[in-house]
């Protein structure tokens, strides 16, 4: 679950970035007693996320703003709706208007885009997941639009789980040793997970004791020869060459997880606009 700590976090430290001392606009133009109304309206269809902290945003210069959410979070919508409705002072809903749809319209496009590939591997039992490719400050807020939009979460950080990958592996001389001797040094609860590129490195990943192996861009092929050595021994994921035009073929290979980093890393905002509709 995405916190009101985490989220007022990101709000306040967007808010200092936007507005470090005042909105010299606002101050100039808008006459300090004008309320305004306003409206969230979607310019195109998508899976709403980020609904708590549109409202935490638009919310957080001025306790006599309200919103009011029409949609909630893992909702899809159409382009026209409307998606929250806005009421205030006038300057602080001006000032805040930028940031707010900045959050919402970021997540919104993970939880979109996250939808269509969990839509285009219905029915196959594979789960998509996150990586790590995520904004540097705004990970709690990507991971929870990939959430909304139907998909599971990775590791959150590095101190999370055990994830040897090809760089990590590239220091070692023994895969299998290193596999079981890190099982040796950790918590029993700690899950390892063993990146391969090679069909070879499969049984070493496995005799060490490997909760996961992720197959590393390999063809369906061997993804599916992967799959069969495996044999359910450990998890296996699959990931690289990941696109909307890929997946179902790599999930009807029998992978259980695929990790896609386009879901957070390189996604275009998904268009929101903040309508005013009243003035007074």
């Amino acid at each position: 679950m995405l916190s009101p700590t985490q989220i007022e976090k990101v709000v306040r430290l967007a808010l200092e970035e936007d507005v470090p001392a005042g909105d010299l606009t606002c101050w100039a133009f808008v006459p300090q007693d004008a309320v305004a109304e306003a409206a969230l309206v979607a310019r195109q269809p998508g899976v709403l996320s980020g609904a708590e902290v549109f409202r935490t945003a638009m919310t957080a210069l001025s306790p006599e703003v309200n919103v009011t959410l029409h949609r909630h979070d893992g909702a899809r919508f159409s382009s026209g709706d409307r998606l929250a409705s806005v009421r205030g002072p006038a300057r602080a809903v001006l000032t805040a208007e930028r940031v707010a749809l900045n959050l919402v319209q970021r997540m919104t496009a993970v939880a979109t885009l996250t939808a269509r590939y969990v839509d285009a591997v219905a029915g196959t039992g594979a789960r998509i997941t996150d990586t790590r490719k995520t904004t540097p400050g705004l990970r709690a807020l990507e991971r929870h639009a990939v959430r909304c939009g139907g998909g599971h979460n990775h590791r959150f950080s590095l101190s999370d789980a055990v994830m040897a990958k090809d760089n990590h592996i590239g220091l070692v001389e023994d895969l299998s040793a290193a596999v079981a001797g890190a099982r040796a040094r950790l918590p029993h609860t700690t899950h390892i997970e063993v990146e391969v590129d090679r069909i070879d490195q499969i049984e070493p990943a496995l005799a060490g004791g490997a909760d996961t192996v992720m197959l590393d861009n390999f063809s369906a092929a061997d993804l599916r020869r992967g799959v069969e050595i495996i044999g359910g021994r450990a998890v296996v994921e699959a990931s690289g060459g990941v696109h909307l035009d890929t997946v179902g073929e790599i999930a009807a290979t029998g992978v259980d997880v695929i990790s896609v980093g386009a879901l957070t890393h390189g996604v275009p905002a998904v268009d929101l606009g903040l309508d005013l509709t009243t003035q007074l």
